[in-house]
């Protein structure tokens, strides 16, 4: 599973956003930031709290260029039900995509075998459509959207200063590296 710098493939799924139905191609992922959000199902435990959380930051995310795209193998239709019925996917304004046939979970790699389920993974991919960042947890264990925002503002920041890099438990302000053989055996 070496995705890291690779390029998304190719995916037309639709999505519920905001009380309509719309059609996402990996065509409107290029030119901004995206996070492909993964989850097993709609209507569970543990997804609700994670998918809610995100959306608490989701404005945040947006003001740094970065669109969020949640993905489960359940359909556009399900995402709108659960929507309307759950207070916490209630919040949600950011594309809830159906992938019903699996194409953007097996594109990412993240397809339990002979389950039918994704597996809970979040991407960050560039304004080019590469891959920066992934992560891969168990079925048992949340996210955290304050550290996925912490990471993203890492990956953008990377992006704008070549040649400098952001160090454990970096802070946006915070100082940064410059890697040379100067630093090899002091840090």
């Amino acid at each position: 599973m070496a995705l890291i710098n690779t390029t998304i493939k190719p995916f037309a799924a639709t999505a519920y956003k905001e009380g309509k139905f719309v059609d996402v191609t990996d065509a409107d992922v290029k030119g901004k930031w995206a996070i492909f959000f993964f989850y097993p199902a709609d209507f569970t435990f543990v997804c609700p709290t994670e998918l809610e959380d995100l959306a608490g930051i989701y404005p945040t995310l947006q003001s740094l260029n970065v669109e969020v795209y949640s993905v489960s193998t359940d359909t556009h239709f399900s995402h709108k039900a659960w929507h309307d019925t759950s207070p916490a996917i209630g919040k949600i304004n950011y594309y809830m995509l159906g992938d019903q046939s699996g194409t953007i979970t097996n594109n990412f790699d993240v397809m339990r075998p002979g389950v039918g389920l994704a597996d809970r993974a979040t991407f960050l991919v560039d304004p080019e459509g590469v891959i920066q960042f992934m992560e891969i947890t168990s079925e048992g264990v949340g996210r955290n959207a304050t550290e996925l925002l912490r990471k993203v503002k890492a990956a953008q920041y990377v992006a704008a200063h070549p040649g400098e890099v952001c160090p454990a438990k970096w802070e946006e302000g915070e100082e940064t590296l410059a890697p040379s053989l100067d630093l090899v055996g002091k840090i």
